[in-house]
């Protein structure tokens, strides 16, 4: 720069040296009077511009518009220029000034394209060949001239190219990186440029004053007149893939040694198909139809051959029940001479009578000496059995909810767990992120409105002023954005929002308005004006919504995002003051400014880092009314249920069972209380989900028990004393009860192998207390039972047993006096009989299997995920933003690859394995990052990774003698436009030359770099320097800000750095699925490149520790539920000697399973943790419905002799009727109803 000019100052110093988006090819003068043009006849040897003739305003040097001959150069300033310009030799048509001038300017670009040799030749002969060429007026033509100090200066001029040049040097520059931002280096140089006319049209820009760019137009022409002389410039140009000046695979993916990658591709899903003319099928589904027309056929063929043996070998054959015996046992009225819900005992003559198992033996002597001791001493039974959990009910007083996310859905041993640890504690947490969304919305169907206009960035200006403005109270101290927010150069917030195109400046605002937001929309890189308050571009597709393709003035949103610096957890108070800062701002929004909003017809959502945790937090205490309602209903239910219905309205005070039931929903808090208290007691923490649903779990299941215990005492004969009528019970039922119980508490401990915390403790509280609730039903409640029927026969009203009726018949439990209800009728008369038909029982069993069929041919559309929106309550404001996120959201979340042990001594190959520079291997991780992001739909890779070595070596590089410099000390030296380089004005920003560092000089010669790699201690000693450094104008290239936790630097002098990033961004993911899929295909990318390379890199994204349990969910549901199912068959087996029965079971309860699956996929309900917990808890819960009936079955029907004959119909209506109705509709319908909405009423 010549002396007395200005240079821009340090406040180009972010992460991406923004003024390096257009050079500022000083030059081309500008100048301040209008004067004629001046015309040169072009000639070989003459020049169009030569020697300087002034300057601009802001220091820019002008050119003089001199047609005269070509100068010779001394043989000092020729080997300067070909050093420079080689292709320039003999002579020149410029001075040394301007040769220098030269020589300052192109310094901007070099950082931006050193990488590839071959693009930055091309790029620095253009300029070359315009400023020094001694063929100049050949292909340049000065069509401008401006007058200073009565000198003619160029004001304009015709640039002759021809079109080959002009796309080949396009096509060698195009791809070129710049990995800071992860953007195209085009998007700097070129203005984001597609075509070598749009980026020849942007370097000839004409530059206002005081910024980067050309100080005159340049029109660059291809299509000179024949007459005119001119020959348009057609010099070498090198190609990307020159071997000789060969770019790396990511800066030039059409060279012959980059058109494929070296690893394998990444898998993609195929699905295989059958053909059957114009109707295409998937193979599973064609498969599973011939799979079941086959089965179809066969059981048809089997019943008819069954049926013609039959009447040869049965002659007793089975007919419908409408015209059995069993109507001998009611009469008109519809009684029964004992109890009508009882079964007779005596069994058909064709059937052989039932053989209990040992088990069921054993188990039948153990509950009738268990029934007559608790009849016989029910107070010291109810005492002894309350005791245990109201002593484990003490730990209570250790009780603590668990709401942090990541403790609740991520395992503390799992891949993610430790790669986000290991992420944390050597680099740094993903920052915080804050963040406000505002809409506009859509009227009458159509499109929303735009929301960039005048009105809405005044509404923007009056928000962050009231965030600004905003103080949070931290242990006495106030808390300030200011104070927390995430500063990448020390200095200013790296706020993301629209109102940085104005600096959050409203007076800049006011100066050039809405039309300048536009014009950022398409130049943010490329215009010093849209630069950040941090001084970094801002893209447009972080801080828009709701846009068409790239059409960002129709955005229908904003998007602000404040990020905030975050803390490793140890203590958990190492983040205070960002929390207390997050639940000020989210008050802050909630009271004024969603007020202010509204009422300019906008929508709003909005989100802190801790909102989720909160809201978690609110939702454990909002469930209490529907706690009360749910148990409020239950116990009106099971008073009802179990009560009697006497022909004498009087003895309803007596045989009501209100008091019965109310104390059985007791015993189920007691058996709830009991688990949280022996889990707290050890150190577990409960969970919302504990809280939400396990109180109703239990008490579908112990609703269930006590109707069939109450029940199962009525059925026994009046005329028995009471102690034989509770044995006989707990004979006749105990064993199903302890069958089922016992495999719900193992389906539960199954699922608690489920490495996802939250549902693993669930589980856990959930074996507990299912099991607590069966000792309780067998112990406390029978001696209840005992009370309570003693009270009944004494003619006691119920709730006042101290009040008697005298005239009340001694007891409506059991006996004579009772009806059958509506539903029993129905299975003794409709259900019953119409079951026994052949017909229907074909049809029955070729639907249910036809049905799970379909349904396995769905389950492969189950998608693994599970919504935030599920896990939150229904009123919160999260729910809003996660739509609003789906929506308007434009960008993906940012995607890093991590380097372990990087050796970066000469002696390793890891760096050429790394790097994406010119001599890096081209297999190496970042040109196989840059080939993954040119597919996109596949490996969700949306940009090349920004490569803190690329550019480390670039800034070493002599190349770029901006960067590493130092002084004649040895000592770091600033690149000329930052202090002490430079004297900034505080007034004009602008720094001007001091003189301070004219004896800089680069770090390195050539010559003390081997092939352009610098040497162990070379690397050692200056990336440090590196790290410091601020980009520039002159050096875009520093890493202070842009990779300032990029490595950790702990013990790196022994030439290992322990941990290093490349960060990247994926796509914009807007389901589930695109999150799980994203993580998986990042995974299997870093897995292939570790492999190829021997290196040991993992991907790291802030969600992947909560996606990463969705990548073997299948795998986990299917052990799960295989577990459960052999579990639950091995117990029946044991309990009922009988492997046909065992067997049936188990096959029920897998059709069970995979309808559930089915209807899951139908309704859109995602797979994952706590839909595999559901699944398994079903298995538990049909276990009851099977079992029962099955015992009951069993009881009048002897599997061991009897398998190979037709089944009785007579046993198959008694079993109906003795439990059918119970399991079926009365005891497991409503409290399953009731269970479903209690959960689902949040």
């Amino acid at each position: 720069m010549v002396p007395g000019g200005r240079r821009r100052g340090p406040a180009a110093l972010a992460a991406a040296a923004i003024a390096l988006m257009q050079i500022s090819f000083v030059v081309f003068p500008i100048s301040a009077q209008e004067s004629n043009s001046s015309r040169v006849v072009p000639a070989e040897g003459y020049c169009s511009m030569y020697g300087i003739c002034g300057q601009r305003s802001d220091g820019k040097v002008l050119n003089c518009a001199n047609a005269t001959k070509a100068v010779k150069p001394d043989t000092l300033f020729s080997s300067r220029v070909q050093s420079l310009c080689p292709t320039i030799t003999g002579n020149v048509c410029c001075t040394v000034d301007q040769f220098d001038t030269l020589h300052q300017q192109v310094q901007q670009a070099v950082p931006f394209l050193v990488g590839c040799p071959a693009c930055l030749r091309n790029f620095l002969n253009l300029f070359c060949e315009m400023s020094c060429s001694p063929n100049q007026s050949l292909f340049i033509n000065v069509t401008s001239v401006k007058q200073i100090n009565s000198t003619a200066t160029v004001d304009g001029i015709d640039y002759y190219v021809t079109t080959n040049y002009g796309e080949e040097l396009y096509n060698s520059c195009k791809d070129v990186k710049f990995g800071t931002l992860n953007t195209r280096a085009m998007d700097f140089l070129g203005g984001g440029a597609k075509t070598y006319k749009e980026w020849l049209a942007f370097l000839g820009r004409q530059a206002k004053p005081n910024e980067p760019g050309s100080p005159y137009l340049i029109a660059y022409r291809s299509d000179p007149s024949d007459s005119s002389g001119v020959k348009p410039l057609n010099s070498t140009i090198y190609s990307c893939g020159d071997p000789s000046l060969g770019c790396s695979c990511g800066d030039c993916p059409s060279s012959s040694v980059c058109t494929g990658s070296l690893l394998p591709q990444l898998n993609t899903e195929t699905s295989c198909s059958v053909k059957m003319g114009s109707l295409k099928a998937k193979c599973l589904d064609f498969s599973l139809v011939v799979v079941y027309l086959a089965l179809l056929c066969a059981f048809l063929l089997w019943g008819l051959l069954y049926r013609t043996r039959g009447r040869t070998a049965f002659p007793l054959k089975t007919k419908p029940l409408r015209n059995t015996d069993d109507k001998s046992h009611s009469n008109k009225n519809g009684k029964s001479p004992h109890n009508s819900v009882q079964v007779s005992e005596a069994a058909s003559s064709t059937v052989k009578p039932a053989h209990p198992s040992i088990v069921q033996t054993y188990m039948s002597i153990f509950f009738r000496k268990h029934g007559i001791f608790v009849a016989r001493y029910p107070l010291l039974v109810l005492c002894v059995s309350l005791l245990i959990p109201l002593l484990l009910c003490i730990g209570l007083l250790r009780f603590k909810v668990e709401t942090r996310p990541e403790k609740l859905w991520v395992s503390p041993g799992s891949r993610a767990a430790d790669e986000k640890n290991y992420f944390d504690s050597h680099l740094a947490p993903f920052y915080r992120i804050e963040q406000l969304v505002l809409a506009t919305s859509a009227f009458g169907g159509s499109a929303a409105p735009s929301i960039v206009n005048d009105n809405n960035m005044k509404l923007l200006f009056q928000i962050q002023k009231k965030v600004d403005d905003l103080r949070a109270n931290y242990s006495g101290s106030t808390v300030a954005l200011a104070d927390i927010c995430l500063k990448p150069l020390s200095t200013d917030c790296a706020t993301q929002s629209v109102l940085q195109y104005f600096q959050l400046d409203p007076k800049k605002y006011d100066d050039s308005g809405i039309d300048h937001a536009k014009f950022c929309f398409q130049h943010y890189t490329s215009e010093e004006t849209c630069l950040s308050t941090f001084q970094s571009p801002i893209d447009p597709g972080t801080i828009l919504g709701g846009f068409p393709g790239n059409n960002f003035t129709e955005a229908s949103a904003f998007v602000i995002t404040y990020p905030v610096n975050n803390k490793v957890e140890t203590s958990g108070q190492e983040n205070g003051k960002a929390v207390a800062w997050e639940r000020a701002f989210i008050s802050l929004v909630k009271e004024e400014i969603l007020p202010m909003v509204l009422a300019q017809n906008l929508t709003l959502s909005f989100s802190s880092e801790s909102s989720i945790q909160d809201e978690l937090n609110r939702e454990s205490t909002a469930d209490a009314i529907t706690i009360v309602i749910s148990y409020i209903v239950m116990f009106a239910y099971i008073s009802f249920t179990l009560g009697d219905r006497p022909s004498r309205w009087l003895s309803l005070f007596v045989s009501s069972k209100v008091l019965l039931g109310l104390s059985g929903v007791v015993l189920v808090m007691l058996s709830v209380l009991g688990s949280m208290g022996f889990f707290s007691a050890i150190g577990v923490k409960s969970t919302l989900i504990i809280m939400e649903v396990i109180p109703f779990l239990v008490l579908a299941v112990g609703v269930d028990n006590m109707c069939i215990l109450v029940h199962a005492v009525k059925r026994q004969p009046d005329q028995s004393n009471l102690e034989e009528r509770i044995s006989n019970a707990l004979v006749e039922v105990g064993p199903s009860i302890t069958l089922a119980s016992f495999a719900e508490v193992l389906a539960f401990a199954v699922s608690a192998i489920n490495p996802m915390p939250a549902t693993r403790v669930f589980s856990m509280f959930a074996a507990l207390a299912v099991f607590m609730d069966f000792l309780l039903q067998v112990t406390a409640f029978v001696a209840l039972i005992v009370f309570d029927f003693r009270r009944a026969q004494d003619g006691r009203i119920d709730c006042v047993p101290c009040a008697r009726i005298m005239s009340s018949p001694a007891t409506g439990d059991g006996g004579d006096g009772q009806r059958l209800h509506l539903l029993a009728r129905y299975m003794r008369d409709i259900h019953g009989p119409i079951l026994s038909y052949r017909a229907v029982k074909f049809v029955v069993i070729a639907v249910f299997v036809g049905l799970t069929f379909a349904s396995i041919a769905l389950s492969p559309r189950l998608q693994p995920g599970l919504e935030q929106k599920i896990v939150l309550p229904r009123n919160s404001y999260l729910q809003d933003y996660f739509d609003d996120l789906a929506k308007y959201m434009k960008v993906g979340p940012p995607l890093y690859f991590v380097v372990k042990n990087f050796n970066y001594s000469f002696a390793s190959v890891h760096t050429n394995q790394i790097c994406s520079i010119n001599q890096c291997n081209s297999n190496s991780l970042l040109n196989e990052i840059a080939r993954q992001s040119l597919s996109p739909e596949t490996s969700y890779i949306a940009k090349p990774a920004a490569s803190w070595l690329d550019d480390f070596l670039i800034w070493m590089s002599p190349e770029a003698f901006g960067c590493c410099r130092k002084f004649v000390n040895g000592s770091y030296c600033p690149p000329d436009d930052q202090p002490p380089c430079c004297q900034l004005d505080q007034d004009s920003g602008t720094c001007s030359a001091s003189g301070t560092c004219n004896n800089c000089t680069t770090c390195f010669l050539h010559s003390e770099l081997d092939n352009g790699r610098p040497s162990t201690t070379q690397f050692k000693d200056k990336l440090p320097w590196f790290l410091d450094a601020l980009p520039s104008s002159d050096c875009s290239k520093g890493g202070k800000g842009a990779y300032s936790t990029s490595l950790d630097l702990s013990g790196y002098e022994g030439g290992i750095i322990q941990a290093s990033a490349f960060r990247t961004y994926h796509t914009p993911l807007n389901k589930q699925t695109d999150y799980v899929n994203s993580m998986r295909a990042a995974r299997d990318f870093s897995s292939k490149i570790s492999e190829d390379l021997q290196m040991e890199i993992f991907p790291y994204s802030v969600f992947y520790i909560f996606f990463e349990q969705y990548l073997g969910v299948w795998k986990t549901a299917i052990m799960n539920i295989c577990v459960c199912l052999g579990t639950v068959f091995i117990v029946c087996f044991i309990f009922t000697s009988s492997l046909w029965a065992s067997a049936i079971i188990l096959i029920v309860l897998a059709m069970i399973v995979l309808d559930l699956m089915g209807v899951m996929a139908m309704l859109g309900i995602q797979l994952n943790a706590i839909s595999v917990v559901n699944l398994v808890m079903s298995i538990g819960i049909a276990v009851e419905f099977c079992v029962h009936i099955t015992h009951a079955f069993m009881k009048y029907f002897d599997w061991m002799y009897s398998c190979t004959v037709c089944i009785s119909s007579r046993t198959q209506r008694r079993a109906l009727l003795a439990m059918g109705t119970e399991k079926l509709v009365q005891d497991r319908l409503f409290p399953q109803w009731v269970l479903l909405y209690s959960v689902e009423s949040p």
